[in-house]
């Protein structure tokens, strides 16, 4: 069986701007390159996934229908440029309930390996935040760090203090993605 290479996508402050709770869909804006990089990606082979942690349902602040509406709205809005995405692979549990599948843990993965033939040597995991990276470590994925949303902060603040080290620190998901391409060339 063929075997895909995978790339998973942090959603608030990666694909789309972030803006603290996505409470609204008039909220929703994406991240200016991302339709483009995402595209160069899929035509590279890769599938395209998003893992995000979305607490908001469980801390009362909007109805997880909201979730969904914001996830097919996004995949309209790719659609256009003939992108797709694969899978929304969401935890909607308060960080109190310890859950497997919030993020860093891995259970989101965990799932994702199972029900998709995917490549984890050439599978990467792409987010603005530390514990983005620090998934794709916890699973042995490459992790990429991106300034954009809370990346920046992220870096300065967090990262000197943090024993975990992004694979690459991209601009956005456009230097992200060609950052990716020559990895990958540069495999056997």
């Amino acid at each position: 069986m063929q075997k895909f290479p995978a790339i998973f996508l942090d959603r608030d402050g990666t694909i789309n701007e972030e803006v603290g709770y996505l409470n609204h869909i008039s909220r929703l804006k994406i991240i200016s390159g991302v339709p483009k990089a995402l595209k160069i990606l899929q035509e590279a082979g890769f599938k395209l996934f998003v893992i995000t942690n979305q607490s908001g349902p469980a801390r009362g602040y909007f109805p997880k229908e909201l979730v969904e509406e914001i996830h097919k709205e996004l995949t309209k809005r790719l659609k256009r440029f003939g992108v797709k995405i694969e899978e929304f692979f969401v935890c909607l549990h308060h960080p109190d309930e310890n859950c497997s599948c919030r993020k860093p843990k891995t259970g989101l993965l965990e799932l994702a390996f199972s029900k998709y033939p995917l490549d984890k040597e050439k599978s990467f995991v792409i987010g603005d935040r530390l514990i983005d990276v620090e998934l794709a470590k916890n699973f042995g994925l490459k992790g990429i760090l991106v300034l954009t949303g809370y990346g920046r902060g992220e870096v300065e603040y967090l990262l000197p203090k943090k024993n975990i080290k992004p694979d690459y620190i991209a601009e956005n998901l456009l230097s992200a993605a060609n950052y990716i391409l020559k990895f990958i060339q540069k495999l056997p």
